[in-house]
């Protein structure tokens, strides 16, 4: 059976989810993804508001969708991240508090350990209605970010030794792996999203944030192949390399190679859509992205969860994108074969 095919909500939380559902439904999605910002999902609410799950739930069966896991990206950054004036408008006002960079690296860990135990309350007040849906991998995920120490020093100057960044790591395991506890007794999978800006943004950077958690079972990867490419990452070696450790995948696209060549795989500095730009975010099935060698992949490795597209292309109208995107995975997408291909070739099975 193909997998669910999802909207990842985070881009459209400018709309809230009584005006968003149904149109998720009509663009032909069989769920969501729920971003913890907007009003898509409150996890202080989940926890405290015995209304809200329930009150949730009927608005997505009120939709026939789905939901397979939760994104807490933006409390996610903040964890490890140098807190600057930016971090002020993407967090919630209890996580920022005064801005005191400590004490908001704090909060936001605190609030990611609650949204492992939101996202626990949550599907499993919801299992009798997933249970007659597509289904997934059965795992409860939520995906984020983790921010960095050292994202700044990407670049060896002033020159950097590997005691300078192996500090980075070391940080992020002294501030992850409590919360990564956290989610072992809540049963629940934190996935993150490898990315410019995070703790792992490519092949090397994810060994070695396994490595610093010393291989945590609750740590994995959020799939997003559009961050690998236009950096020159082997995107489907990724899936095959970390194979017992994908719980979710975002089909995103970008493409790469383009430009006037006065820009860069940094960006310059330019806004996305600057026509300069070495590569940009496209629609699913515009770019670069080889998408059937993705979902080869995925298939070899048995990964049964979602295929969540996140929508990103600054060039085109949302609504258009999302549905042509949500059309082009889901024609994409195939069942695994249940028998050898030649398997009619030997007598006792014809």
């Amino acid at each position: 059976m193909p997998r669910p095919v999802t909207l990842f909500t985070g881009q459209w939380a400018d709309l809230p989810a009584e005006e968003l559902f149904p149109k998720v439904k009509a663009m032909g999605f069989d769920g969501v993804e729920l971003a913890c910002w907007g009003d898509h999902f409150d996890v202080q609410a989940a926890l405290q508001d015995p209304d809200y799950i329930p009150q949730r739930w009927e608005l997505l069966k009120k939709h026939d969708l789905g939901c397979y896991s939760i994104s807490a990206h933006l409390v996610g950054q903040a964890i490890c991240d140098p807190i600057d004036a930016r971090h002020e408008s993407i967090l919630p006002s209890h996580v920022w508090g005064d801005g005191e960079p400590e004490g908001v690296r704090q909060r936001a860990a605190q609030e990611m350990i609650d949204s492992a135990r939101a996202c626990r309350k949550f599907l499993d007040a919801g299992k009798e209605w997933m249970a007659g849906r597509t289904p997934g991998s059965g795992k409860a995920v939520v995906n984020g970010f983790t921010g960095s120490s050292i994202w700044h020093a990407l670049y060896a100057f002033p020159p950097t030794s590997q005691a300078y960044l192996q500090a980075g790591y070391d940080d992020f395991a002294k501030r992850f792996l409590p919360i990564l506890d956290a989610f072992e007794k809540e049963d629940v999978y934190f996935a993150l999203e490898v990315h410019p800006t995070e703790i792992a943004f490519d092949i090397a950077s994810a060994e070695r944030a396994v490595e610093a958690v010393k291989g945590h079972p609750r740590f994995g990867f959020n799939y997003d192949p559009s961050h690998l490419g236009y950096q020159g990452v082997d995107y489907v070696k990724f899936i095959r390399h970390f194979a017992d450790r994908i719980h979710h995948a975002h089909m995103k696209d970008a493409w790469w190679g383009h430009g006037n060549g006065d820009v860069g795989v940094f960006g310059g500095h330019t806004d996305f859509c600057d026509a300069r730009r070495y590569w940009d975010f496209r629609s699913v099935g515009r770019g670069d992205v080889h998408f059937e060698e993705v979902i080869v992949s995925l298939n070899d490795i048995g990964y049964t969860g979602p295929l969540s597209i996140e929508w990103e292309d600054g060039r085109m109208d949302r609504f258009h994108g999302a549905t042509e995107s949500c059309a082009y995975v889901k024609d994409l997408d195939f069942p695994v074969n249940q028998a050898a291909f030649d398997a009619a070739f030997d007598r006792k099975n014809q």
